[in-house]
C-alpha cells in the first residue's frame, strides 16, 4: 500500500497504523495523525489505513 509519511511517499506492508510505524522504524514517544485527524497511541492498533492516506508523526525533542 502506498501512503505519506510525514511527507514522504512510501510503500508499506502494514495495514494499521501502530504496525506502520513498527514498520518504518519509529520508536519512542511519538504524537501521530491520520489525515490531519489526531490518532492517541492507545488507538494506533485499531486505526487502519489505506491507500493514500497522510501519516504525520512527530517527536518531541529537548531544547531550549
Amino acid at each position: 500500500m502506498k501512503i505519506v509519511i510525514n511527507g514522504e511517499t512510501r510503500n508499506v506492508a502494514a495495514t494499521d497504523l501502530a504496525a506502520v510505524l513498527d514498520e518504518c522504524g519509529f520508536s519512542g514517544r511519538v504524537a501521530t495523525s491520520v489525515n490531519e485527524d489526531f490518532v492517541p497511541a492507545t488507538l494506533r492498533g485499531a486505526r487502519t489505513l489505506t491507500d493514500g492516506d497522510r501519516v504525520e508523526v512527530v517527536a518531541p525533542m529537548q531544547g531550549g
